[in-house]
């Protein structure tokens, strides 16, 4: 079963006016990981799609939708998958890659259906491409790993980058992870925009009753959702993206826009936000 959400893009000075069940309307996405489904959300910003696959232990195949206007979805897109459950695999373009926890696999261009099975549960990323790039399975071993923030500061967190230029090639879509370390609650802080990218959050590896205080905004007019577990974030490129947790968390961010420059930020500091 497929089943595909479109949101449109938001103003900024839209958003200023939204209340909570409006901000939670347009910019959170929950429900994405279902039994048996594959859950699909397309954006306009930088027509970035952000979903799930569950096949439960049976197998679930993405191929065409309509929303992408061509015969079969990843004809002129590229995808990131990210396995957040057990042991699971994945195949497109005659491949079969077994997947664990944590592992990201790439597919670009032309790489035809997808089909998910196991017991994994599959966060699927997707921008539009130009060229085809190959395929790549990159475990959690084989990623880049950033040690960032202080425990004074309860910032402490490891990035991982799996599709990062540093790492292997891509048209536009740029993923990876942070962790928290215990006692440490808040990611991307001090907090930024990037105005030539969009990105997406997944949070997850939380408790049930967690949730993360999750800000948006433009730095002047911030706003903010609750999330909880395997629930997600639509960040505009007007828009900080930061957060802080009750306790333990993952987050998955991926970008798409004008470049893969991870580093490509406007720097922002605590006194700049509002």
């Amino acid at each position: 079963m497929l089943t595909v959400e479109t949101r449109h893009a938001i103003h900024q000075d839209h958003a200023k006016g939204m209340d909570t069940a409006a901000l939670r309307k347009n910019f959170l996405t929950e429900g994405l990981f279902a039994d048996g489904e594959i859950r699909l959300v397309y954006t306009h910003y930088d027509r970035f799609v952000m979903g799930a696959a569950v096949p439960a232990g049976g197998s679930l195949t993405l191929d065409k939708v309509v929303e992408s206007g061509t015969p079969s979805f990843l004809d002129r897109r590229e995808m990131g998958i990210v396995n957040i459950g057990s042991a699971g695999t994945v195949q497109a373009g005659g491949e079969t890659y077994a997947m664990d926890n944590g592992d990201v696999l790439y597919l670009g261009m032309g790489a035809g259906a997808v089909t998910f099975s196991g017991a994994g549960r599959f966060y699927i990323t997707s921008a539009p491409a130009h060229r085809a790039c190959p395929a790549r399975l990159v475990t959690v071993a084989q990623a880049k790993e950033v040690n960032l923030g202080a425990p004074e500061t309860s910032n402490q967190r490891t990035i991982r980058q799996f599709i990062h230029p540093q790492i292997m090639d891509s048209c536009q879509l740029v993923l990876g992870y942070t962790t928290l370390l215990n006692g440490s609650v808040w990611n991307t802080m001090p907090a930024h925009t990037h105005d030539r990218r969009m990105e997406a959050y997944l949070y997850h590896g939380m408790a049930p009753e967690s949730r993360v205080l999750h800000l948006m905004g433009e730095p002047a007019e911030t706003r903010h959702m609750f999330i909880a577990n395997e629930q997600g974030a639509l960040s505009p490129p007007w828009s900080i993206h930061a957060g802080a947790g009750i306790g333990a968390y993952t987050f998955i961010w991926a970008m798409a826009g004008d470049n893969v420059d991870f580093t490509d930020m406007d720097m922002l500091t605590p006194g700049d936000l509002k």
